[in-house]
């Protein structure tokens, strides 16, 4: 099989699984304690934990806190919902479901528009009533790589708070800067089932979930260790090879757009992370492609949206007709591709295409 799915889920890196494996201890093992006992097993998960902080926090703009969560889908739900209440959330109209969803059940919520190439339009305005504004920094779909510090100085003059969903960019380009970020392990080569909330210096926000406050008393919940020790010794490792990751995506782009030449490319082919390559072919009937093509891991749109039957908004939110969406496929790619599997699955995507006479 060729995995070519890396916006969905990255695998494993191995040092991320070996970090976990301690404190996935069994019986007559030291490493299952609880990190908020007090007892020296506990002591232990807990110092476990508090390195893993400090290695997250290491690709955060400098100052702040680390807010463990279960994922980016959480920590984004902890900044929308905690960081205050009435006004209008503005969040732009390519954001990922789990933010412009609990936008709109949050309150007044002001969708902000984007251009063809898939960049939020900086050029409009505000509502009066804004509280916060949610622009992602590398959008899940099509890659496109947001005008985040514009956005960030957009907020501040209207007195609101800017969160940005930076789970497709870390570990991969530097963090904006913003008050709130949201990550996701598992789109770093860490384990699924845990993320970050990042909140600035100074900045307070309220629990969403009452229990033991574990977090800061703003996340409640036992804490993994083996989860979070997997999460840390992940974002060590792509920041010791953040250079070396981005040539090898250059790499493996500048290779992937001459095999698909013939396909169109959604939103900006420049600005954009070009570990995604989001393209599309007019007349594709993309279940049959994808059912040739068995062997071959790639997406038709974002992986929480599969199966739904629904056009991708993102597509539509740059222009695209429900019928150039739904003949659009996703190939996401990474540190683990080789430049050989991106040639294979190109011949057996595009001979699935010519079979389908395109």
């Amino acid at each position: 099989m060729i995995y070519l799915d890396y916006q969905a889920t990255t695998p494993l890196a191995p040092d991320a699984r070996d970090a976990m494996m301690r404190w996935l201890d069994g019986p007559g093992g030291t490493g299952f304690g609880n990190p908020h006992s007090p007892h020296r097993m506990g002591r232990q998960a807990k110092a476990a934990i508090e390195m893993a902080r400090e290695q997250v926090a290491a690709l955060f703009p400098a100052g702040g806190r680390v807010i463990f969560t279960s994922g980016a889908t959480e920590a984004l739900n902890l900044a929308i919902r905690g960081s205050g209440e009435g006004g209008t959330v503005s969040v732009s109209a390519i954001e990922h479901s789990a933010v412009l969803d609990t936008a709109q059940d949050a309150g007044k919520c002001h969708i902000l528009n984007v251009a063809k190439d898939g960049q939020c339009n900086t050029k409009q305005d505000l509502p009066a009533d804004t509280r916060l504004v949610c622009v992602m920094q590398v959008n899940n779909e099509i890659g496109t790589i947001q005008p985040t510090l514009e956005w960030h100085r957009k907020a501040k003059a209207a007195n609101a708070l800017y969160m940005c969903d930076a789970v497709q960019a870390y570990g991969k380009i530097e963090v904006t800067s913003a008050d709130m970020i949201a990550i996701s392990a598992h789109k770093f080569h860490g384990p699924k089932g845990v993320g970050a909330l990042w909140l600035r210096e100074g900045l307070d926000i309220k629990e969403v979930q009452t229990g033991g406050g574990q977090e800061f008393g703003i996340r409640s919940g036992t804490l993994s260790p083996a989860l979070i020790a997997g999460m840390g010794a992940a974002a060590k490792e792509a920041k010791e090879r953040m250079e070396q990751d981005r040539d090898h995506v250059e790499k493996l782009w500048r290779r992937a757009t001459e095999l698909f030449g013939k396909w169109e490319i959604n939103g900006s082919a420049e600005a954009r992370y070009h570990g995604n390559l989001n393209i599309r072919r007019k007349g594709l009937d993309v279940n049959r492609l994808m059912s040739d093509c068995r062997d071959i891991m790639f997406s038709a749109g974002s992986a929480c949206a599969s199966g739904s039957g629904r056009t991708s908004h993102v597509l539509e939110a740059i222009g695209l007709s429900k019928a150039q969406a739904k003949s659009s496929i996703r190939l996401g790619f990474g540190r683990y591709t080789t430049v050989e599997e991106i040639e294979e699955a190109a011949d057996q995507i595009n001979a699935a295409a010519e079979v389908q006479g395109l």
